[in-house]
């Protein structure tokens, strides 16, 4: 793996978008900053992280093996590695929100933002950046957040963590190469926040309703059973989980 380390960046992410533009990364090109100052998360949210406590960081995997039509597999195996990764660490209660967003209990630990490197309607690999809180103490007016140290206690070591999450990345991009498919979306979901359990969910016109989470299709929409006795299926842009 290449690895590139930097004190500040505005986004890992953005940072390995300007390279593949040029030309394609290594496989596994690795970028971790001790500071974000414009981290991205799902639909435009903004990432904060104080600095040096977490691991901001983004991975380059080339695919040459892969589908557009599968891209919510890469989504589903990398969610599955950080999980895999903070069990490493004795992070207890593990769970995916929908679509990727790791939580211990009910607070977030991590993000994860996947953009796809897309040419001649082909896709040539995937940018897979995370935020994960390690050892951060504070999260103001964030009530949902925590990291690895306020859950157990323990002063981590960055770097032994980064190398867990990479490790973990590899074998289940090696998982996602052989086409298992099957396994890597049955883990996923045995995992997904509030499956099978009554919750309650607002659209993007602002309206809530009540369903219980089935799982996911294999384009990553949400697939809810819904008041009306009918099992409804939503994409990311349509409705939000609520806590």
């Amino acid at each position: 793996m290449y690895i590139i380390k930097l004190n500040a960046i505005d986004s890992t992410n953005t940072y390995l978008k300007d390279l593949s533009a040029v030309a394609l990364p290594k496989d596994y090109t690795v970028v971790a900053a001790e500071l974000q100052t414009k981290g991205r998360g799902q639909m435009g949210a903004k990432w904060k992280a104080e600095d040096g406590k977490n691991l901001t960081a983004s991975v380059f995997k080339r695919l040459p093996f892969f589908s557009i039509t599968e891209q919510f597999y890469i989504s589903m195996a990398v969610s599955l590695a950080l999980i895999k990764a903070l069990e490493t660490f004795k992070i207890p209660k593990l769970r995916i929100k929908w679509p990727n967003d790791i939580l211990s209990a009910d607070t977030k630990l991590c993000g994860i933002l996947i953009e796809n490197v897309i040419k001649n309607n082909n896709l040539q690999g995937s940018i897979i950046g995370f935020g994960l809180n390690v050892n951060q103490k504070f999260f103001n007016n964030l009530p949902q957040a925590a990291s690895m140290s306020l859950i157990t206690g323990i002063i981590y070591n960055k770097d032994e963590v980064l190398s867990e999450v990479l490790k973990q990345l590899k074998i289940h991009f090696d998982l996602l190469e052989l086409k298992r498919f099957i396994e890597i979306k049955t883990a996923y979901e045995s995992l997904l926040f509030r499956k099978n359990k009554p919750s309650t969910f607002r659209t993007s016109k602002n309206d809530s309703f009540s369903g219980i989470i089935q799982g996911v299709t294999e384009n990553g929409q949400l697939n809810i059973w819904t008041e009306d006795g009918i099992i409804k299926t939503f994409d990311l842009k349509e409705i939000k989980l609520l806590y």
